[in-house]
């Protein structure tokens, strides 16, 4: 089922300008980003434990990110993911450039400090980002939201919505509500004459769990109907996929006990990219333009995962309209912004009066261009093309006991005498750790005169050091500095990392 849209198209601060230039499309699961109407699904994002304070640092943190592309002015085209569905939504569309110029001389921080009222807590989070948007002089925005529609199978209402936001003018927009997943947000664009179609995707969480593959089936059926549509009428289609999939780019392969999956079987997502004029294999998933150790847009349970994706159907590949420019896809890493000390992911955490952090994903990214030769014969050059290949799965553990850690730790010059190290600006580094233990039930020691809880994921390491280190004894060690539900503590990541 398709439901089109009629009165969510708003436009940011201005029109958008000519083009005739390469374009960057970015892809970035945001991590509950939530607006400040009281009202919420989930508990942690109600008052008082979701706070203006919070808000404000939230949105600021996912605007500095996106302001590293275009030099600052922001990709043209933004795929997002995990925005809140509104749940005091304005009985009409709201007049989006109307708000951001009456605050147009007010920040961020003003509006939702000094001059919160009523008006204000009642703007939903897409709104709330394009002003941190436009405080960084990031303008020119149309916003597009996807509408979920009842759920299709319970009819429960779902708490997040994707979005798009876009500087190319919006032909048309269609929500396709799939099963137990935010509804798949397709928007047509048009630049310079050529159309685009944008697809922003958020399927069934559980990459790793075969029981709920079936419903990432249902979305990759969802999604997979609508190109065949789109592709019948022009097998030369543009089409740029987006999104977090709940999947990982070689799925099949890595969770070999899944005998059918989504993103491989059902929407044929491949890597092979000569390949890809092939009728059976027409979408070709950009993770492959990486060597396999750079692989990777989030974290979980110690391996890398790639739930992010930008994936191509042929078109972008042919010398009609747009097309996508060769290895420019990437992983959007700022060592000191999103990402920590060893590469991760920073993110959000409601720690601190104001919270810290990013999000659990790092976007991606990949540039594009228009070309006027209207030849859908003609195929890309292509340099070092990919070639998808079996064997061994790609190493996915995140290589703690390979890091140089003498290298990483902050050294102690670096830190102002006398200066506490629990602030954001230690947050997520690691530090070369000789404490006494403290005692209590947990496992504790004083380090620079405040005490730290001493924390591993893994259980038999914990278990081993607690029973090795009575109160007084002297531990010695690398830990990775952070907080939780406001306690500070250092995480030791690899037995290695006890000395």
């Amino acid at each position: 089922m398709q439901k089109l849209f009629v009165a969510v198209l708003w436009l940011v601060l201005g029109s958008a300008g000519a083009f005739g230039r390469p374009f960057t499309v970015v892809a970035y699961n945001v991590e509950n980003l939530f607006d400040l109407d009281g009202k919420a699904g989930f508990e942690d994002y109600r008052p008082p434990n979701y706070t203006r304070a919070h808000v404000v640092t939230k949105l600021q943190n996912t605007a500095r990110v996106i302001a590293r592309f275009e030099d600052g002015r922001g990709p043209d085209v933004l795929i997002l993911n995990e925005l809140e569905v509104d749940l005091t939504p304005a009985a009409r569309p709201l007049d989006v450039p109307a708000v951001l110029k009456r605050y147009a001389n007010v920040r961020l921080e003003e509006m939702l400090g000094a001059r919160f009222d009523a008006a204000i807590a009642d703007l939903p989070s897409e709104v709330l980002l394009a002003k941190a948007l436009a405080d960084l002089g990031m303008t020119d925005y149309q916003i597009v939201v996807g509408d979920n529609g009842p759920e299709a199978d319970s009819g429960r209402r779902l708490e997040q919505k994707n979005a798009v936001f876009t500087r190319l003018p919006v032909r048309a927009v269609r929500s396709h509500p799939t099963t137990n997943a935010r509804a798949i947000l397709e928007v047509e664009l048009e630049i310079d004459g050529a159309r685009l179609y944008v697809f922003a995707n958020h399927w069934k969480s559980g990459a790793s769990d075969p029981t709920s593959e079936p419903t990432r089936i249902a979305n990759a059926q969802t999604l997979r109907s609508r190109l065949n549509a789109i592709l019948a009428a022009d097998p030369d289609a543009d089409i740029i996929l987006g999104g977090d999939f709940n999947s990982q780019y070689n799925q099949k392969q890595r969770y070999p006990a899944m005998p059918t999956t989504a993103l491989n079987d059902v929407l044929r997502s491949r890597g092979n990219e000569r390949a890809i004029r092939d009728a059976p294999r027409d979408l070709y998933n950009l993770w492959y333009e990486l060597p396999a150790p750079e692989r990777g847009s989030d974290v979980f349970r110690g391996e890398w995962g790639t739930l992010m994706h930008l994936i191509l159907s042929r078109g972008l590949y042919d010398y009609r309209g747009v097309q996508y420019v060769d290895n420019s896809f990437g992983v959007a890493k700022f060592s000191g912004l999103n990402a920590d000390a060893m590469g991760l992911p920073v993110r959000w955490s409601f720690d601190g009066p104001a919270g810290r952090g990013f999000s659990d994903h790092f976007p991606v990214f990949a540039r594009f261009t228009v070309v006027k030769d209207g030849r859908a014969d003609r195929t890309l050059a292509l340099t070092n093309p990919s070639v998808e290949v079996g064997g061994p799965v790609p190493d996915v553990k995140i290589g703690y006991a390979r890091l140089d850690l003498e290298t990483l730790a902050v050294k102690a010059g670096e830190i102002p005498a006398g200066a506490s190290i629990r602030s954001d600006a230690y947050q997520g580094k690691i530090f070369r750790v000789e404490g006494v233990v403290v005692a209590g039930s947990r496992l504790g020691i004083i380090f620079r005169g405040e005490t730290y809880d001493v924390w591993s994921h893994d259980e038999g390491l914990r278990n081993q050091l607690r029973a090795a280190h009575s109160e007084g004894f002297t531990l010695r060690f690398y830990g990775e500095l952070g907080a939780f539900r406001g306690r500070w503590q250092f995480v030791i990541q690899d037995p290695s990392w006890v000395k």
